[in-house]
């Protein structure tokens, strides 16, 4: 295909497909949700009325709705269950809601139908919200694609109708519709939503490009590998849905729980009701037993013995930065024994940064036969890389103009800028050639020094697979895109003159053209450019080794410095895996999409020894269900796309708020909000807390059920002693659960997570 194709633009704008429209349903959309919040208005609205003495008449329909409104929905699901010969919970709450009014108790059994109406709505939203972030997944991939037929004219078709074999056309900007391979173009790819990695890749013929992820400044030909069906952005949601739907098992056992209490209830209510009656009783004292029984038996305390503490638990964690999304997560948190952490944008803080500011002594031009390089130290090499860099918007070139702005460090002004996929920048900084990028080729090409460099901004992209390949080299950066100029030394003085100081420009109309040789510089021969040479490549080596990304800042073709750029870990990252390693008895294991080299240098800072790196979603799927499958309840720690089909796997799924996807976020169990890594510890800790009090609450509300319903039994229980004896459980066991309200419960989780 000739490079006009590559080149064209086209009618439309391409940056409109780089944003996929969030689907997002609202509260309430859902009916469960409304007729929720009318139930509690009108609760709310009656009890004052009540508790202020005024007339029956004033609150009585007003309960009477309230029954209604969170009533019908579960009552009529109820009764469509017992159709299939099935009974539940939810309508023996509308029985025992109705049996209390009945004997008088009309407030009870509206707040039973209130607290049971509230959790369905939850339920329905959760359910609502994760369905439309795996849809909105799907959007991520364009909905036409450029494809290329043999006779060389473009067509715009919707992707679904791409077929394994066709050749699509990506312009810059826009997102890849289908998976497949680069044939023909080079560019960048920003494909975190898929591998996770914090870097845009580079891209050339022979690559993998996957269908969502977003092209960068070049264009590509694309041939189809995979069907729409079958590609890495559909296989993440199927993954997703299939991972959600193992946990029906646990849903099951449930509803056998609730189907054998809802017999129990039942029979046990009509036996008190018919037995004395049988031997005698009169009608009203044998309904009366029945209906106290019907109270005391009711399982009001039995349901806040487990919800005041869990949800206490869920509110403290809230006001320390930790979103659980339901009292069923915040006990789940509590069991898991086994931890896997992703490492871009959970262990790290997924943002390059610069480490390591290198000049090299003796390094660099300098007009006035002092020793070369004299002047250069870290400030003034990083004011002139970042002075390069300026006009780039490559995530290195943010990283190093960020550095320097952090060091107040002011940024002279670049002309001739340009920028070469794979090997760097190069513009003219003070009258001379600045060039900053990836050791490998710049070093590759060094000449003597005072030479003109004729291929500046030109050097040939590296091959595919080589070391210098920075799609399959880690430690190489990546294509870069464009840069500016800050203060750079002035190297340039004459003979018999005193330097200039660093940041200074050569007077002006001095500059002398982009690549020519320097007329006033000692002769070639004069220049230690090779020991310079050999001082850079080691330095570039040692940061190589040590996970770091070199970057090579060369003044004329002659290296003056190297940088060190890297995604930096997180501060409490090594205090979080020792931390969990304490609660759960295992060392964490490390999942990440990243390469091994980068993912290994990390681990080994963290305390991680099992590391798992250059793994697609459902690797990291697989390695969590080999864990379960061992019997091990999982939490995950993540914060990408990617790490979604892991997070819904899992036993339980925590996401890292601020940089997190949007699936991630909504798939997950819980949300870091403030990407306080040292909190999963401590919420785990809590959850244990809360745990240990619902076991309290259990014993405390099994113990006076017991007594009432033996009471009412053997001897006769007297309604209201009934009804107090039923209410003070109640309160008992909610007092209790609601301990874990107080900062000392997180101070005291937050301890126990670092013991």
């Amino acid at each position: 295909m000739p490079s006009s194709t590559l080149l064209a633009r086209p009618a439309e704008a391409p940056a409109a497909a780089a944003a996929a429209p969030r689907r997002r349903t609202r509260v309430l959309a859902l009916p469960e949700a409304r007729w929720a919040a009318a139930a509690l208005v009108l609760f709310l609205t009656a009890l004052p009325l009540q508790l202020a003495g005024a007339p029956a008449w004033s609150w009585g329909p007003l309960y009477a709705l309230a029954y209604a409104a969170g009533g019908w929905e579960p009552g009529r699901a109820g009764l469509q269950a017992l159709r299939e010969k099935t009974l539940d919970v939810d309508l023996l709450m509308i029985v025992a809601a109705l049996g209390a009014a009945a004997v008088g108790q009309v407030m009870d059994g509206a707040l039973l139908i209130v607290i049971f109406a509230t959790s369905g709505a939850l339920e329905a939203l959760a359910t609502a919200r994760t369905a439309d972030s795996v849809r909105g997944l799907l959007d991520l991939a364009p909905a036409v694609a450029t494809r290329l037929p043999d006779d060389g004219t473009e067509e715009r078709v919707p992707t679904g109708e791409l077929a394994v074999g066709d050749v699509v056309l990506v312009r810059p900007g826009e997102r890849i519709g289908a998976d497949g391979r680069v044939l023909d173009g080079v560019s960048e790819v920003d494909q975190a939503s898929i591998t996770g990695e914090p870097l845009p890749v580079a891209k050339r013929t022979g690559d993998e490009v996957f269908a969502g992820t977003l092209n960068g400044t070049g264009a590509l030909r694309v041939k189809v590998e995979r069907d729409a069906s079958d590609s890495v952005i559909a296989r993440i949601v199927q993954l997703v849905e299939e991972a959600s739907e193992t946990k029906a098992p646990t849903q099951l056992f449930i509803e056998k729980v609730e189907q054998r209490y809802s017999l129990g209830m039942v029979a046990a209510t009509l036996a008190v009701f018919a037995v004395p009656l049988l031997v005698g009783a009169a009608f009203t004292d044998s309904l009366l037993r029945a209906m106290t029984f019907m109270i005391v038996a009711s399982p009001c305390a039995v349901v806040l013995a487990t919800m005041p503490p869990l949800l206490s638990a869920i509110a403290n964690a809230g006001r320390h930065g930790v979103l659980v999304k339901s009292a069923v997560v915040m006990e789940r948190l509590g069991q898991v024994d086994a931890v896997a952490l992703d490492k871009t944008g959970t262990l790290t803080e997924g943002t390059p940064r610069v480490t390591d500011v290198r000049p090299l002594a003796g390094a660099g031009p300098d007009e006035d036969g002092l020793p070369a390089g004299a002047g250069l130290d870290e400030d003034g090499l990083l004011a002139l890389a970042a002075a390069a860099e300026h006009p780039s918007e490559h995530p290195l070139a943010r990283a190093v103009v960020d550095a320097a702005r952090a060091r107040g460090l002011d940024l002279a002004p670049a002309a001739d800028f340009a920028s070469t996929l794979g090997v760097g920048v190069t513009a003219t900084v003070a009258g001379r050639t600045v060039a900053v990028g990836a050791p490998a080729h710049r070093l590759g090409t060094a000449r003597p020094l005072g030479t003109a460099d004729p291929a500046a901004g030109r050097a040939t992209p590296p091959t595919i697979g080589s070391a210098a390949d920075p799609a399959t080299d880690p430690t190489t950066a990546p294509a870069r895109a464009t840069a500016t100029a800050a203060p750079a030394p002035d190297l340039t003085s004459t003979p018999g003159t005193p330097a200039r100081p660093l940041g200074t420009a050569r007077p002006l109309g001095t500059a002398r053209p982009l690549g020519t040789a320097d007329p006033t510089a000692p002769p070639a021969d004069a220049r230690p450019a090779v020991p310079v040479t050999a001082r850079a490549a080691a330095v570039a080596a040692e940061l190589e080794r040590s996970g770091r990304t070199a970057v090579l800042v060369e003044v004329d073709g002659v290296p003056v410095g190297v940088l060190g750029i890297a995604d930096r870990l997180r501060p409490d990252a090594a205090a979080t895996v020792t931390a969990l390693t304490a609660l759960t008895g295992t060392a964490p294991v490390l999942l990440t999409g990243d390469n091994p080299r980068a993912a290994a240098r990390l681990a080994a800072e963290v305390g991680i020894t099992d590391v798992r790196a250059g793994l697609l979603p459902q690797d990291k799927v697989a390695a969590v269900r080999e864990q379960e499958g061992a019997g091990r309840k999982v939490l995950v720690v993540g914060d990408g796309v990617n790490d979604a089909p892991a997070l819904a796997a899992a036993h339980t799924g925590v996401a890292m708020g601020r940089a997190g996807s949007d699936l991630a976020l909504e798939t997950a169990d819980a949300v870091i909000v403030r990407d306080e890594l040292a909190t999963v510890p401590a919420v785990v800790a809590l959850s244990r807390r809360a745990r240990s009090l619902v076991v309290q609450n259990l014993v405390i509300a099994s113990v006076f059920i017991t007594a009432l319903v033996v009471w009412d039994l053997v001897a006769t229980l007297p309604l209201p002693l009934g009804v107090l004896g039923h209410e003070g459980s109640t309160v008992i066991v909610g007092l209790n659960g609601l301990r874990l309200l107080r900062d000392a419960a997180w101070k005291r989780a937050a301890a126990e997570g670092r013991r």
